[in-house]
C-alpha cells in the first residue's frame, strides 16, 4: 500500500480547486431561489445593466447573503484549525469548548437589553459576542489551571464541554422566557444557524475583522507547525509557548465569536472543516489554514444554496442543513479512526 504524500504543490492545487468551487456554488446561487434567475441576467446585473428588480433581487437579497456565508465559513474554518493545533485534539472546536455558548449568551443579552431599545448598531454584536467568547475562553482556562503543570488539552475540552452546557441552558431558559415573539424566533433561528445577517452593514464590520485575523493566523503557521509538536518541542524551537498560545487562542475566539454572532449557530463547521483539509492537504499549516478556512466556507455556501433551492417543509435554517451533510463524513471519519 502506497503511503499518499502531501507536497506543496498538491496542496496549493487543493486550496485553488477549493476556491474554485466556492466561485461555482456562489454563482450557482446566485442564480437560483423562489425569484430565478439566468446566468446572463446576473451578468447584466454584476456589469451595471440590470433591471431594478434584478439588482434588488442580486444585490439586497442574494450577494450579502453569499458573502456572509463565505465569511462564516472562513473564520470558522481557520478557528478549528487553530484550535486543535493548540489543543492536539481532532475534537476541539469553538463549539465543543464551550466559547461559541458563551458567544451566544451574550447574543441573546444583546437582543433583549439593547436591540430592543433601538440604540443598537452594527459594531455593537460583534464585540459583544466577542466578548461573551473571551469571557467563556478565560473561564475554561481558569478553571483549568494548576499551578506548576502544564494545561492538560483534555481537561480543556471536558471543562469546555461542562460549561458549554451550562450556558446552553441558561441561553435557552431566557430564551423561553423571552415576551416578545419576534426575539425568541429570532434566538431560535439563532441557536438553529440561520444566516441572519445578511445586511452590508453587518458584512462591512465582520469582513475585515475576518480577513485581519484570517491574515495573522496564517502568519504564525509556522508556530502552530510547532505548537502542535508539543510544548517542550515548541520550547527547544524558540517559540515562547505562553504567550504565543494567548495571542493565537484570542484570534481563535475572535474569529469564532464575529463569525456566530451575524451568522447564528455553526460550531459544527469549525469541528468537521479542519478535518476535511487534513484530508487532503496534510498536517502542514501552511496549507492547512487556508484549506480549513475554504472548506467551511463551501460546507455554508452549499448548505445555504440547497436550503434556497430545494423545496423543503417550512424556512429550514443553514445549519441545520450543514449538520445533515456533514454527520455521515464525521461519522465515516470516527469509524476510519484507529
Amino acid at each position: 500500500m502506497i503511503k499518499r504524500r502531501y507536497t506543496m504543490k498538491r496542496g496549493i492545487i487543493i486550496n485553488v480547486v477549493l476556491m474554485v468551487l466556492i466561485l461555482v456554488f456562489a454563482i450557482i446561487s446566485m442564480n437560483s431561489g423562489k425569484m430565478n434567475l439566468s446566468p446572463l441576467e446576473v451578468l447584466n446585473v454584476l456589469i451595471g445593466n440590470g433591471t431594478d428588480k434584478q439588482n434588488l433581487i442580486v444585490f439586497d437579497f442574494r450577494l450579502p447573503r453569499i458573502v456572509l456565508s463565505i465569511l462564516v465559513g472562513l473564520g470558522m474554518g481557520a478557528a478549528g484549525v487553530v484550535m486543535q493545533s493548540l489543543l492536539r485534539n481532532d475534537m476541539a472546536s469553538p463549539g465543543t469548548l464551550g466559547i461559541s455558548s458563551g458567544s451566544g449568551l451574550f447574543v441573546l443579552f444583546f437582543v433583549v437589553f439593547i436591540a430592543s431599545t433601538g440604540k443598537s448598531s452594527f459594531i455593537a454584536l460583534p464585540l459583544l459576542a466577542f466578548v461573551g467568547g473571551l469571557l467563556a475562553a478565560g473561564l475554561i482556562f481558569l478553571l483549568s489551571y494548576r499551578r506548576g503543570r502544564d494545561i492538560s488539552p483534555i481537561g480543556l475540552i471536558l471543562t469546555g464541554v461542562a460549561l458549554g452546557s451550562g450556558y446552553g441552558a441558561l441561553t435557552t431558559f431566557l430564551t423561553l422566557k423571552l415576551d416578545d415573539s419576534s426575539q425568541m424566533n429570532f434566538m431560535l433561528y439563532w441557536l438553529a444557524g440561520s444566516l441572519w445577517g445578511d445586511d452590508w452593514g453587518y458584512i462591512s464590520i465582520l469582513t475585515p475583522w475576518v480577513l485581519i485575523l484570517l491574515g495573522y493566523i496564517f502568519y504564525k503557521a509556522r508556530i502552530l507547525n510547532a505548537l502542535h509538536l508539543g510544548n517542550q518541542t515548541a520550547q527547544g524551537l524558540g517559540v515562547s509557548v505562553k504567550r504565543q498560545f494567548l495571542g493565537l487562542s484570542i484570534a481563535a475566539v475572535a474569529l469564532s465569536s464575529g463569525s456566530v454572532a451575524v451568522g447564528g449557530s455553526f460550531f459544527f463547521v469549525g469541528l468537521i472543516a479542519p478535518h476535511m483539509a487534513r484530508k487532503l492537504v496534510g498536517p502542514d499549516h501552511k496549507l492547512l489554514i487556508p484549506a480549513a478556512s475554504l472548506a467551511g466556507g463551501l460546507v455554508v455556501v452549499l448548505a445555504d444554496t440547497i436550503t434556497r433551492t430545494v423545496s423543503l417543509v417550512g424556512d429550514v435554517p443553514t445549519g441545520i442543513v450543514i449538520t445533515v451533510i456533514s454527520v455521515p463524513y464525521f461519522l465515516y471519519l470516527l469509524a476510519k479512526a484507529k
